[in-house]
């Protein structure tokens, strides 16, 4: 398929766009750039093959479209800082839920006809203890999370309204970096938590922050359920395939374990042969205890299942990474 990749130049979407490339589809990346990267457009479909420009310039995304032939569009391009999203609201609302509005609008003039969006288990808010599935209450506690939930609510009604086939996935803890190490995670200001434990292994002077030891787990540190970024592009090239025509749908990706703080810190000085270097801090507010997703929908409905997301490959991967660049896609 010919298919255009909004934030194709971000950590999700320049893996994606490799995946799609490897599989022969005809693949575009449009990006601001505000926060993607060139350097990741180019480690993942070459030169030649990235359009500059922002979705609410409507014009150069028609373009865009219309040039591309574009059969198919996966929609990665949003603002993803919950803390940023709290004091600054109105960028959110204006770029995340305004661009996806672009988006469609261009969409629709230009017949696209199936659409995979990024979204978030963000929209579910704080979770009661059990796993996540794709019923539970959508009461999202911050401005990311709202509009990202605002965003599929837009793309369900035009599916709805225009016959567009859109599957919106909404991911858990995305991790690790391309097995080859050209692709990584690269965030300013980063906020994850393993590319910051191994941050403090390969810099002097860097120490961890473990925001809570006193959690009722098992170890007394938070637990999240963490994914490749490999199975995640996975995922959307499968959502493609099995799109169809008129109908929305939401599904989950995790892997329906969890793993803690500590466990993440015990498996990156395993992975590194290095300790890593932390201390205790307060927990941090609306911090969940446990988030992990029952993901029960994702294989009858996309054919996936994760194949690289044990802790030991994720971290193994994102430490290639790291080494490979150490000060991320900058010189």
């Amino acid at each position: 398929m010919r298919v255009l990749v909004t934030g194709g130049a971000g950590y999700i979407g320049s893996h994606t766009a490799r995946v799609l490339a490897d599989r022969g589809h005809d693949v575009l990346i449009y990006d601001s750039l505000a926060r993607g990267h060139r350097a990741a457009a180019l480690a993942s479909v070459g030169s030649g093959r990235l359009i500059e420009g922002d979705l609410l310039d409507e014009d150069r995304l028609d373009q865009a479209l219309l040039a591309h032939r574009t059969e198919a569009v996966i929609h990665f391009a949003a603002y993803a800082l919950v803390g940023e999203s709290v004091t600054q609201p109105g960028l959110y609302w204006r770029n995340n839920v305004g661009g996806t509005l672009s988006l469609l609008r261009c969409a629709k003039r230009q017949k696209i006809g199936h659409i995979v969006f990024s979204s978030t288990c963000a929209v579910y808010g704080e979770p009661s203890g059990s796993d996540l599935v794709e019923s539970c209450q959508l009461a999202p506690v911050n401005p990311y999370g709202e509009t990202k939930l605002a965003s599929e609510w837009a793309l369900a009604a035009h599916a709805r309204a225009h016959g567009m086939g859109v599957t919106a996935l909404r991911y858990f803890n995305a991790a690790g970096a391309h097995p080859d190490g050209s692709l990584g995670e690269d965030h300013d200001p980063e906020s994850h938590l393993i590319p910051l434990a191994l941050d403090a292994v390969a810099f002097p002077n860097r120490q961890l922050k473990i925001f809570g030891l006193d959690w009722p787990t098992p170890d007394g540190t938070c637990i999240r359920d963490y994914v490749h970024v490999m199975d995640l592009a996975e995922a959307h090239v499968l959502a493609l395939s099995t799109s169809k025509p008129g109908t929305f749908r939401a599904i989950n990706l995790g892997t329906g374990t969890g793993a803690s703080v500590r466990e993440v810190i015990d498996m990156v000085a395993r992975v590194t042969g290095k300790p890593v270097p932390h201390a205790a801090a307060p927990r941090r507010p609306g911090d969940p205890c446990r988030l992990v997703a029952g993901a029960g929908l994702a294989g009858p409905e996309l054919g996936w299942q994760p194949k690289h997301s044990s802790l030991e490959t994720i971290v193994s991967t994102a430490w290639e990474w790291r080494k490979k660049h150490p000060h991320g896609y900058r010189a």
